[in-house]
């Protein structure tokens, strides 16, 4: 035999009320939850590097953006290149529009405006309104190196497209 229960309207009442209460709280607080993880990245990623590779003989090939950090300043990513742990020479992308490559690796930061710093100028200017391309040629460390403003980018964040690739050209 079922046992059976009995419940007034108030008590009906205070027992829906209580578990719909109960839902919504919860149903709030995985909402918050998604909105925090929703625009966390905005703030916690000053930076990002994405790589491609759409030619084995690239060195250094991707998209780059340096994002405004809370201090105010920009984002920079320092790129060490060895050969067969050897070190060859060091790329700075960033902060925004600066970049520099140095011959050798250092633990220590070095300033762009730096007479050592082997791209000159080494602050990519604005041309045509929002458009910015820079192409060097380091001869002494055999490098060809391409920043180009990408599509994207606002007053917070600049997206560079960078390829760095050997001056050489392969024979045929």
């Amino acid at each position: 035999m079922r046992d059976s229960a009995c419940y007034s309207a108030l008590e009906l009442a205070n027992f829906l009320g209580a578990h719909v209460g109960r839902v919504l709280t919860t149903m709030s607080l995985a909402v918050a939850i998604l909105l925090m993880g929703a625009f966390w990245p905005a703030t916690a990623s000053a930076q990002e590097w994405i790589s491609y590779n759409s030619d084995p003989r690239n060195i250094l090939e991707g998209n780059w953006q340096s994002c405004q950090q809370p201090d105010g300043r920009y984002a920079e990513k320092i790129y060490d290149h060895y050969v067969n742990s050897v070190p060859q020479f060091e790329v700075h992308l960033g902060p925004r529009r600066e970049f520099a490559i140095f011959k050798g690796v250092q633990e220590e930061h070095r300033e762009h405006d730096d007479p050592v710093n082997l791209l000159e100028p080494y602050r990519v200017l604005m041309n045509e309104g929002s458009r910015a391309r820079q192409h060097w040629e380091i001869p002494s460390l055999n490098l060809s190196f391409t920043v180009s403003l990408g599509g994207g980018s606002t007053m917070d964040c600049e997206s560079w497209y960078i390829v760095l690739t050997p001056l050489d050209k392969p024979s045929h």
